[in-house]
């Protein structure tokens, strides 16, 4: 682990364009500290009581002084603003082609699992220099997953899907904690992410426990929980069948036109009611309580992998 140091090391591709801003704000603040506090202390002297400084003829006013200081901070607040949400935007959206890693958060441990099978416990294992993204679910109360080094933060709420992703620089080892205060221990739920060589990474996806992709994990729940029997194509229930239906439009019979993404298969496995599908009854039962958070995740991954050839692991 990195020793203490005042600002942590740069080991992202946002974290430079992070500090950078910061001392952009910094440099700000200091420059219009000094252009209020430094004239009314030399005023405070130059005028104070039983000073010889002359007092007669007060200036009237400076219409180009008015709107020189109206205007200039208007141009640089709007310019840090600018920048401010250019960085933003690029930290909040994901670039398609990334590593995906699930993430379950619960008091006081981070459960995590990547798309090949492979687990971990307060642990995060990536490559160098490769675009992870970390979807995201909390099993009981908000955490926040926060790694210093890469400048990267994101609440982890329970009931919704949260992203992060970032694109590690450097090797080595990196703090992670919950930035959330989630109960009595949540100082003790930090781990580390190890940023590895490409070949080191592979090697180590191969070691140990490695289990089966998440999409196959996924097709399995799928079938043991009985949503094949309706999902797929059953003469006897009508359903919509799922294969492809993943970032599609999908109709609702409220009118409405909804995007299938994973908060939607999410809501759709513990509150089927909430969208129903236009030309569909609500018949489906509600799997609240009996399927837990890492299982809705795999199912919702087996989901992303069908397509018109069929799912993935046949």
């Amino acid at each position: 682990m990195d020793k203490f140091r005042l600002f942590p090391v740069e080991a992202s591709t946002s974290a430079q364009q992070v500090d950078w801003l910061y001392f952009g704000l910094t440099a700000m603040m200091i420059f219009f500290i000094a252009v209020v506090f430094l004239p009314i202390i030399f005023f405070s002297i130059r005028y104070r009581r039983g000073s010889s400084a002359d007092r007669s003829n007060p200036s009237s006013g400076s219409n180009l002084l008015e709107s020189g200081w109206t205007l200039f901070p208007l141009v640089v607040g709007l310019g840090f603003f600018s920048w401010g949400a250019i960085l933003y935007y690029h930290i909040e959206r994901p670039p398609k082609e990334t590593l995906q890693v699930q993430v379950v958060a619960k008091q006081w441990m981070w459960k995590l699992q990547h798309e090949e099978g492979k687990k971990e416990i307060n642990e995060l294992h990536v490559p160098l220099g490769r675009d992870i993204t970390l979807t995201m679910t909390s099993q009981d109360v908000i955490h926040s997953f926060f790694v210093p080094a890469f400048r990267v933060k994101q609440d982890v709420v329970p009931g919704r899907y949260t992203t992060e992703w970032f694109h590690p620089t450097k090797l080595g080892e990196y703090h992670l904690f919950c930035a959330e205060y989630c109960g009595t221990n949540h100082s003790a739920m930090i781990g580390r992410v190890v940023v590895m060589r490409p070949e080191d990474y592979q090697e180590w996806l191969s070691t140990g426990e490695t289990g089966q992709s998440i999409a196959i994990e996924g097709r399995r729940l799928f079938r043991e929980r009985g949503c094949s029997g309706c999902h797929e194509g059953s003469p006897a229930i009508r359903a919509p069948v799922l294969e492809g239906v993943y970032g599609k439009q999908v109709p609702l019979a409220s009118g409405e036109i909804v995007t299938a993404d994973d908060q939607y298969l999410r809501d759709s496995i513990l509150l089927p009611g909430k969208q129903i599908s236009a030309g569909y009854e609500n018949i489906m039962p509600s799997f609240s309580g009996h399927i837990s958070e890492a299982e809705i995740m795999k199912i919702i991954a087996y989901l992303k992998s069908i397509n018109a050839q069929g799912p993935a692991g046949q």
